[in-house]
C-alpha cells in the first residue's frame, strides 16, 4: 500500500534574503552586529541580575528567563542565516528544517507567556504587597516556567509534526531565510486546510490567551494605581510597568500579524520585513527597553561594573 503524505524533498532550499553580491557583505555585517548585540545585551542582563543580590526577586527572575530565550530564539535562525548569505545553495535539511519551525514556535510562544507571567507579577506586587513574597514564592516562580515550557513544546510540537508529515513534491524552495509555518504550507502540494485550520484556532487561542491576561492584568493595575493617594506611590508603580508595556508592544504587533491569517495571504517582502522585526529585533531591543526604563537595572549595572573595576586594579 501506498504511504499517504510521504514527502520526496530531502532537503530546502531558503530563499529568504536572494541579495546580488554586492549586497552580501553588507547584509552579512547587519545580520552579524544584531546578533552579536542580542547576546552581549541579553547576557548582561543575565549576568547582573544573577550577580546582583538587589535583583533576586520575582521579575528579574521572569526577566533573566526572557533574556536566556530571547537568545536562544535568535539563535534558532541567525547561524543558519549567516551561513546561507555566502552559501550558493542555501539549503537546510528536512528534518533540520522542522525541528528549527518546532524551536522558533516554542521559543517564540515561550516569550508571549513569560510577558503574560510579568504583568501578573506586576499586578501582585501593586495590588498585594504585603503577601506578594508570599504567592510569588521561588518554587511558584519555577512551577510557573517549567508549565509554561511544556505547553509551548506541545503547542509547537503539534504544528511542527502536522506541517512534517505533508508532500513537497512540486518544489523545496521556501520564500523565506528560515523554515517558518506559512511559506512552507503554501510549498505544500497536500491538502494544507487542517494545518490551516490547526494555526488559526489553536495558535490563535495561544497567542491571545497571554495578551488577554496582560491587558486584564494592566486594567486591574491601572484601576490599582488610580487609587493611591500618593503622586510618588502612582509614579513609581507606573515606572515599573512602562519597560514591560513596552517590550509588549514591541512583541505582539509583528506576531499577531504573521500568525493569525490564512497561509494564503503570505507575502514575501512584507513577510521578510516583519519576521526580522519578531525574531532578531525585538530580542536585540529588549535588553535596552528593560535597562534604558529600569532604575534598578542601571543601579546595579552601575555597581558591577565599579566592582570590575576595583578587581581589574588589584
Amino acid at each position: 500500500m501506498e504511504k499517504k503524505n510521504q514527502s520526496t524533498v530531502s532537503e530546502f532550499i531558503l530563499l529568504g534574503f536572494s541579495e546580488p553580491p554586492e549586497h552580501r557583505i553588507i547584509l552579512f555585517v547587519v545580520f552579524l552586529l544584531m546578533y552579536l548585540v542580542t547576546l552581549m545585551g541579553n547576557g548582561t542582563i543575565i549576568f547582573i541580575i544573577r550577580m546582583d543580590s538587589h535583583l533576586h526577586t520575582p521579575m528579574y527572575f521572569f526577566l533573566s528567563i526572557l533574556s536566556f530565550v530571547d537568545i536562544c530564539l535568535t539563535t534558532s535562525t541567525v547561524p543558519k542565516l549567516l551561513a546561507n548569505i555566502f552559501s550558493e545553495k542555501k539549503s537546510i535539511s528536512f528534518y533540520g528544517c522542522f525541528v528549527q519551525l518546532h524551536f522558533f514556535y516554542s521559543l517564540g510562544t515561550m516569550t508571549d507567556f513569560l510577558l503574560a507571567t510579568m504583568a501578573v507579577d506586576r499586578y501582585l506586587a501593586i495590588s498585594k504587597p504585603l503577601h506578594y513574597a508570599m504567592i510569588m514564592s521561588r518554587g511558584v516562580q519555577v512551577r510557573l516556567v517549567a508549565a509554561s515550557w511544556v505547553f509551548v513544546n506541545v503547542h509547537s510540537a503539534a504544528n511542527s509534526i502536522m506541517a512534517a508529515r505533508l508532500s513537497y513534491t512540486a518544489s523545496n524552495e521556501i520564500r523565506h531565510y528560515f523554515c517558518d509555518l506559512p511559506p512552507l504550507l503554501k510549498l505544500s502540494t497536500s491538502d494544507t486546510f487542517p494545518n490551516e485550520l490547526l494555526q488559526l484556532t489553536e495558535t490563535t487561542i495561544v497567542l491571545l490567551s497571554p495578551c488577554f491576561c496582560i491587558i486584564i492584568s494592566y486594567i486591574l493595575i491601572i484601576a490599582k494605581i488610580c487609587r493611591m493617594p500618593s503622586t510618588e506611590g502612582r509614579s513609581k508603580a507606573f515606572s515599573t510597568c512602562s519597560a514591560h508595556l513596552s517590550a509588549v508592544t514591541l512583541n505582539y504587533g509583528p506576531v499577531l500579524y504573521t500568525y493569525i491569517r490564512p497561509a494564503s495571504a503570505f507575502s514575501l517582502e512584507k513577510d521578510l520585513i516583519i519576521s526580522v522585526m519578531y525574531s532578531v529585533v525585538n530580542s536585540m531591543l529588549n535588553p535596552f527597553v528593560y535597562s534604558i526604563r529600569n532604575k534598578e537595572v542601571k543601579s546595579a549595572l552601575a555597581r558591577n561594573l565599579r566592582k570590575l573595576k576595583l578587581f581589574w586594579r588589584k
